[in-house]
This record gives C-alpha cells, sequence and structure tokens, in this order.
C-alpha cells in the first residue's frame, strides 16, 4: 500500500516495472479480495458509462433548471467549423468535459471521477487521448487504473470534496488524475505523471466551489472543460521534462491547508463566489422562489 505519491512513484518502479495502472491493481485485490479479471470488469464498466455519458451529452437540451445544456454542442459546431484557435485535443477534450457535466444536471448516468461534480473532467479526458494516442480498451483501462492511484493519495492527504476543500479539490483533483494518466498513456515514467499532477494542483489552489442556486451546474459545468484543459497543458510539461520545484507531496498538503482555511461561503454553500452575485442570487430565486 502507498500512502504518497512519493511512495507511488517508487513502488511502481520497484514492483511493477514502472507501470501505476498494475500497482493499482494490486491494491486494489488487496483491498477489495476481489481477482484481477473482477477488478478489470469494474473498470471496463466503468469506462463505458464514462464514453457514454461524452455521447449522451452532446445535446441542444437543457437541464430542468435551464441553467445549462447546449454549450458541448456550441463548441462541437465550432470545432467543426475548423476556425478553432486552440488544439483540436485540448478543445474536443473542453467539449466532451462540457457534455458529462451537462447530462448529468440532466440527471443522466455519470461516474463519479472523483465526485459528479467533477464526473466531467477524466471522461473528456480519456476519451481525447484514446483518438489521439489510439488506445486500446486495455490501455483505457489501465489509464484509469493510473488516475485511481494518485486519486487514491490525493483524496487520503488533502480532499476530493468541494464542501471541504472547495473546487481545488474536486475539479483540481480530478484534472490532477487525469494529467497523470495521460502522461502514462503517452509513455512517461510515474515520476513525470507526479510532476504533471503537481502542475495541475499548483495552478487551481484556492479555487472555490460556488455553486449558484446551490446546483452542480454554474460554474461547475465550464470549471469541468477547463479543468480537463489544464490536463493535456501539465502532461505536455512533464513529459517535456519540467519539474515542480516544490515536491508534489508537499502541493497536496498544501492544497489540503487551502481548503481548510477557505470559509464556508466558498465551499459548497452557495454563498459566496459567483453564487452570491446579484445575477446568482436572482438565478436562485427564480429557480427556487423567494
Amino acid at each position: 500500500m502507498f500512502y504518497t505519491i512519493k511512495e507511488l512513484v517508487q513502488q511502481a518502479n520497484d514492483l511493477h516495472g514502472g507501470s501505476v495502472a498494475e500497482l493499482m491493481l494490486a491494491t486494489e485485490t488487496t483491498l477489495t479480495g476481489r481477482d484481477r479479471q473482477e477488478n478489470m470488469a469494474i473498470m471496463a464498466r466503468n469506462l463505458e458509462v464514462m464514453l457514454a455519458s461524452v455521447t449522451d451529452g452532446l445535446t441542444d437540451s437543457k437541464s430542468v433548471s435551464g441553467l445549462t445544456g447546449g454549450d458541448a454542442a456550441k463548441l462541437d459546431r465550432y470545432i467543426q467549423s475548423g476556425k478553432t484557435l486552440s488544439d483540436l485535443t485540448v478543445l474536443s477534450a473542453a467539449r466532451n468535459a462540457m457534455a458529462v457535466n451537462e447530462i448529468n444536471a440532466k440527471m443522466g448516468l455519470v461516474c463519479a471521477t472523483p465526485t459528479a461534480g467533477s464526473a466531467g473532467c477524466i471522461p473528456a479526458i480519456i476519451s481525447s487521448a484514446t483518438e489521439k494516442l489510439n488506445l486500446t480498451q486495455e490501455e483505457q483501462i489501465n489509464f484509469l487504473f493510473t488516475a485511481g492511484a494518485f486519486g487514491l493519495v490525493i483524496a487520503n492527504n488533502a480532499s476530493i470534496s468541494g464542501a471541504e476543500g472547495g473546487c481545488q479539490a474536486e475539479v483540481g483533483s480530478a484534472a490532477a488524475m487525469g494529467a497523470a494518466a495521460l502522461v502514462m498513456a503517452a509513455g512517461g515514467t510515474a515520476y513525470q505523471a507526479s510532476q504533471a499532477v503537481a502542475f495541475v494542483i499548483k495552478n487551481m489552489l484556492g479555487l472555490i466551489c460556488d455553486p449558484v442556486a446551490g446546483l452542480v451546474e454554474v460554474p461547475c459545468v465550464k470549471r469541468n472543460a477547463m479543468g480537463a484543459s489544464f490536463a493535456f497543458v501539465a502532461a505536455d510539461m512533464a513529459l517535456a521534462g519540467i519539474e515542480s520545484k516544490i515536491p508534489v507531496d508537499e502541493v497536496v498538503t498544501a492544497m489540503y491547508q487551502v481548503g481548510s482555511a477557505l470559509p464556508s461561503a466558498f465551499r459548497e454553500t452557495a454563498e459566496g463566489g459567483l453564487a452570491a452575485t446579484p445575477t446568482g442570487r436572482r438565478l436562485a430565486k427564480e429557480i427556487f422562489g423567494e
């Protein structure tokens, strides 16, 4: 069992030939008693749900509240126009992330990775990475086990809850997990994957959780899009050999400390940030009444 990212990297290298996915599979077997085949089957089902949520979310329909819906489809049409400024892989990840969170807002089926509020990041990253890198199903499943390994450390040493640590703990954690898995899927090392985690979290420190009307829609949908985009940039930085000056485990600790210091208004209570703006309050009244 590993309790820090430093231990994760060391054990992956020493015990599993550098494979974080194999380390996580072994850990799952130890913790759950399920054999390898069963764990692989469960993750394959998670993958199926994730990819379906991307496809199902690409519609123009609105959520019950009317706050979200249709933006992923708008971005898709813009991508198809051929006039985009951003790289297609990054932009498709942003589109896919919005699609998943829009389907979540419509009460569709998503896979919480690590939460429903951040459910768009990993499906978006893996679907775009699969197209870019031609990943097989087995490689996609390994991607998810890799992401899960890093997420396990973050959850145990910081938080993955917006109510506890702000959106840095939700979208920040999800994007960091995805960035690490991207590095490994692209042929990078476990150490490089750990650096990608550091890059994402360092640049999401202090991100508050301020859902308008208390719903997981605004600004959650678009934050997932940006988180997925961050993951690709962080992965490329790590693959280029760039290193974080602050060790990744210290970065995770800093995220915990920052989250603990956030006022309650910025931790999923809808009492601060965008939720407390005049428009945010007006929208809440329109949805729920006085």
